[in-house]
């Protein structure tokens, strides 16, 4: 069929194909539903399917090729629908037997279902809006952890947080020696512990992780933006021939900060009578001891997880003795 026939078939009232100048011209679609093909061009996608596919389901398609509603056709016939086609195929299908293979993407699933709600087919919506909670239970995620960049981003990231943090220095390119055997091992097993704690503890604190510090793994615990810790697991062996690092897994001592900085969890509300009877008292104290007393609580406990250590503790030259 030509597309001066189709259009003429469309539009029977009409002398021709489209209006003079060649513009698309608005009529009313009048066809038999039985046995009528149509050929849609869908923003530049063309789609042939029959009237009874596009009539069967109470949408606006079914207005639109009921006669309750103009359509658009151009110079060849086809009749315009100005959306996108890209999943014009999948309505379609939908249309002829209600399922449809979703798109395995959420933002697929969206477009989908925007045209859905275009063309008012609200089985199609829901099966849209089923898919995207199921996936949204499915992947979201159960904690974020920060990847600090920077110093000032490190610093305004503990200093806003209102929760104690936890940040775990990881970076096996700062290293100028060769690595003892199970030093990959327990690198691992640090990040492993890293990932184990912020699951166990998401809500409560902070994890953040540093890509940039000097060490190559080192744990920092911080409470009400203040330092509290620090767990250092590498060390320098001193073998016969050529110094090694190695890595350490103090998972206790580890572990041991963490709880610890939940006692930072909740701020601190001054006790009223706490700081009566200090005030009562302050006067007797010297000032060098309110010095000394700032510069405790200021103090970082920084543990370095055998630092230094060498194949043989012993020193080379002392054996024991033993006296009778």
């Amino acid at each position: 069929m030509s597309g001066e026939s189709c259009l003429t078939e469309l539009c029977p009232s009409l002398p021709g194909p489209t209006l003079p100048g060649g513009r698309p011209k608005t009529c009313s679609y009048k066809g038999s539903p039985n046995n009528n093909y149509v050929r849609l061009n869908v923003g530049g996608a063309l789609y042939f399917t029959t009237v009874q596919v596009l009539t069967r389901q109470d949408t606006m398609l079914k207005a639109m090729f009921s006669g309750r509603m103009e359509v658009l056709t151009d110079k060849e016939g086809w009749i315009l629908i100005d959306r996108s086609g890209k999943h014009f195929g999948s309505i379609l299908n939908y249309l002829r037997d209600a399922t449809i293979t979703l798109p395995k993407s959420q933002q697929e699933i969206r477009e989908l279902m925007a045209e859905a709600k275009y063309y008012l087919i609200q089985g199609l919506v829901q099966i849209c809006q089923t898919a995207l909670q199921e996936k949204k239970d499915l992947y979201e995620p159960v904690c974020t952890i920060p990847i600090v960049t920077s110093l000032k981003e490190e610093e305004k990231l503990i200093e806003a947080c209102t929760k104690p943090v936890v940040k775990l220095l990881y970076n096996r390119s700062n290293n100028k020696y060769s690595y003892t055997s199970n030093s990959d091992d327990h690198l691992l097993k640090n990040i492993e512990l890293f990932d184990k704690l912020s699951l166990r503890f998401n809500g409560r604190v902070l994890f953040i992780k540093d890509v940039l510090g000097d060490e190559i793994c080192c744990w920092s615990f911080y409470g009400q933006g203040r330092k509290l810790a620090e767990v250092c697991c590498t060390s320098i062996v001193y073998a016969t021939e050529k110094k090694q690092t190695k890595v350490e897994f103090p998972e206790a001592r580890i572990y041991e900060e963490t709880l610890n900085v939940l006692l930072y969890e909740t701020p601190r509300v001054p006790d009223n009578s706490l700081l009566e009877a200090t005030s009562r008292g302050s006067h007797r104290g010297s000032h060098s001891e309110d010095e000394e007393g700032t510069e405790l609580r200021d103090r970082v406990r920084r543990i370095h997880i055998k630092r230094y250590s060498t194949y043989d503790d012993r020193q080379l030259g002392h054996q024991p003795g033993y006296r009778d």
